[in-house]
């Protein structure tokens, strides 16, 4: 077997092992909590919401923590544009979705403003040069996702829709949690196991690939890496699309963007500032990536403002885009221009 297969095998194992990990340590923890008498609302707001960014989280921890930088960056900022490019693209050539849910403009600015100050923070503006996520800057993120959560707490206790509220609080019809004690402590077990070696697996095959490749490991993290962990979300909304139930996958995405960068970036700078000094910035992020992640925020803001509906034609669009985007990427990793 190749050196090339092998990372890439690694890296897939670690992906699957990571995402079923993650659906496994939300479903024991929620029972637990539902078991306690905790309320549906606390366990949405809290372990659903941490539980469902667990992966991105735990693989951009190790991999800050491992020394691949890189590949922590790459995994929150690649996560976020196929989020959008992919996520969205893909099922709206099955389905129109509508972008008119209530809510989803108030959330669609917050995911533009955390990109903004996701921008703002991997700059070092003193030196005038990329900066790092180190402990200040996580811990910037990490109040954001804090306020968030109270805010959407706040929505709850007004009886005012939100689709990421929607999302997180619709634990009592969540399908497939263990009941007895045993099967709790497995799916705990289970995720709690599983995440660890999920991560470990993608870094190590992700940092050996981008030496195999002779790319850096941020081109790995943006790609593989993110499209890997964004697949549980593109999966649910082609499901949406083809069951024509596809209007709630903007309030999705526009939300598992917002936890990617305050809860995924906060935890992954509290870590890697804590433990090694930070996550030092790929200068290649401000030559492509950072836009393109930023352009994908602005985009669904004046979607979900203009109320029409994402259809066909501009999810062929979002495709051919997120086409080009990886293009341009090998185009300037390979060193062409």
């Amino acid at each position: 077997m190749s050196a090339t297969l092998l990372d890439v095998l690694l890296l897939v194992i670690g992906i699957i092992i990571i995402l079923f990990g993650g659906d496994y340590l939300v479903r024991g923890a929620t029972a637990v909590a539902k078991r306690t008498g905790v309320p549906s609302l606390l366990i949405g707001l809290t372990i659903v919401a941490f539980g469902t960014s667990a992966p991105e989280m735990v693989v951009s921890v190790f991999a800050a923590l491992a020394g691949s930088p890189g590949l922590a960056v790459g995994n929150i900022v690649g996560s976020n544009i196929a989020n959008v490019f992919l996520v969205l693209g893909l099922p709206a050539l099955i389905a129109a979705m509508g972008t008119t849910a209530k809510g989803v403009r108030t959330n669609a600015l917050i995911a533009l403003a955390a990109s903004l100050l996701f921008i703002a923070l991997c700059w070092d503006w003193e030196a005038n040069a990329p900066g790092a996520l180190s402990l200040l800057e996580g811990a910037i993120l990490a109040a954001m996702i804090i306020a968030y959560i109270v805010y959407l707490g706040f929505v709850a206790m007004g009886s005012r829709e939100d689709p990421m509220l929607a999302e997180l609080t619709g634990v009592d019809s969540m399908e497939g949690l263990p009941k007895s004690a045993l099967g709790i402590g497995f799916s705990l077990i289970v995720g709690l196991v599983a995440l660890p070696i999920g991560a470990n697996l993608i870094v190590e095959g992700g940092a050996s690939l981008a030496v195999t490749l002779g790319v850096s490991e941020a081109v790995v993290g943006l790609t593989l890496l993110a499209i890997g962990t964004s697949l549980p979300e593109l999966a649910t909304s082609v499901v949406a699309a083809v069951r024509r139930q596809a209007d709630m996958a903007i309030g999705n995405v526009i939300g598992s963007n917002i936890f990617n960068i305050f809860a995924v970036g906060g935890i992954t700078g509290l870590a890697a500032g804590g433990f090694s000094g930070g996550v030092a910035i790929d200068p290649g992020f401000f030559r492509l990536d950072l836009w393109v992640f930023l352009a994908s925020a602005i985009f669904i803001t004046l979607l979900v403002f203009s109320r029409r509906p994402l259809g066909r034609m501009t999810g062929a669009v979002l495709l051919l885009a997120y086409g080009a985007y990886l293009a341009a990427l090998l185009y300037f990793t390979m060193g062409i221009a």
